[in-house]
């Protein structure tokens, strides 16, 4: 049996971007961990990996917890799942254009 031709193997690119899924700088998400403003998208390995203690990191996202009048940023690594939802897009990745 061919392997690979059982499981074909994703390209990394495509990979990374369902795990950051629609959480791109100033969009607000919700987990059942928090509600939660992405602040930046580190999409460096070298930097995530740095940042997340982990070297296998291929990305990391600096958020606040909105819900918390205290919160302070912090990085996190977590995948989007499909228990995760949006609140607000990214200004950059509205689905609207302004009116001209």
């Amino acid at each position: 049996m061919n392997v690979s031709a059982a499981f074909p193997l994703r390209s990394v690119q495509s990979t990374t971007a369902e795990e950051i899924g629609p959480r791109r700088p100033g969009a607000i998400y919700q987990t059942s961990q928090g509600q939660f403003e992405v602040l930046v998208l580190i999409t460096d390995p070298g930097e995530a990996a740095q940042l997340l203690r982990r070297d296998a990191a291929r990305w990391a996202l600096i958020v606040r917890d909105v819900l918390r009048p205290d919160g302070q940023p912090y990085a996190i690594g977590d995948v989007w799942t499909t228990s995760d939802y949006l609140i607000r897009p990214s200004p950059a990745t509205a689905v609207y254009t302004p009116a001209a």
